[in-house]
């Protein structure tokens, strides 16, 4: 697992994307997860979804930006789990 950023934040999201009809995923999966480390976003990666957290607005956007992203490089799906309610993950 891959983890960054820390700090408290008001809302978090799970993330998973599904490229669709493509032989290599990770260039999809990559992106999103670079959208996130550049907005400055907390993420931990896992092994079917990555968990984001920061400021409302900030996550709302990154979540377009990843999706337009991984969308650029083919078909896929992407879906989000949103709380405020959620504990965030421990960073080191």
């Amino acid at each position: 697992m891959t983890s960054s950023a820390s700090g408290s934040a008001g809302t978090a999201a799970q993330v998973s994307v599904y490229p669709l009809r493509q032989d290599d995923l990770s260039p999809s999966i990559d992106a999103a997860i670079e959208v996130f480390r550049i907005a400055g976003l907390g993420y931990q990666v896992g092994p079917m979804s990555t968990i984001v957290w920061g400021e409302a607005d900030k996550l709302f956007r990154a979540l377009k930006d990843a999706f337009d992203a991984t969308a650029a490089l083919g078909e896929v799906v992407m879906v989000i789990t949103l709380s405020n309610a959620c504990p965030l993950p421990m960073t080191p």
